[in-house]
């Protein structure tokens, strides 16, 4: 009886454990420049439906995210992020979303890290 109940025990902590392996870590380069590239770019993200952390580097370009893989994949979230005009290397920005970016986020001209310069966007 003792065996059986330690059987089930160990067989429900291995299922509790598989069901938990949903958040994937990923890291993909996104273009831009500033803080205010920035903001647009982890708001983008987190509005794609799975995506629960977004953070996007300036200096090296990486957007960092954990997303729900049952609800969101890598190229959902860069869909998101061409809608709001920034390049990936697998989804380009139309030319109309890279236009509505901010004059000084136009990263395509002038591609240098001026984020220190820049002032926050206001949404």
């Amino acid at each position: 009886m003792k065996k059986g109940i330690l059987i089930l025990a160990c067989l429900l902590v291995s299922v509790v454990g598989f069901g938990q392996d949903k958040n994937k870590k990923m890291t993909f380069e996104v273009n831009g420049k500033c803080e205010m590239c920035k903001m647009r770019i982890e708001k983008a993200a987190l509005g794609v439906p799975g995506v629960k952390y977004a953070s996007w580097d300036i200096p090296t370009h990486q957007l960092s995210l954990v997303v729900d893989e049952r609800k969101t994949n890598s190229m959902k979230v860069k869909s998101a992020i061409a809608e709001v005009g920034h390049d990936t290397k697998e989804l380009k920005a139309t030319q109309k979303a890279y236009d509505a970016v901010h004059p000084c986020c136009k990263y395509r001209e002038d591609n240098t890290d001026d984020g220190a310069s820049h002032q926050k966007e206001n949404d």
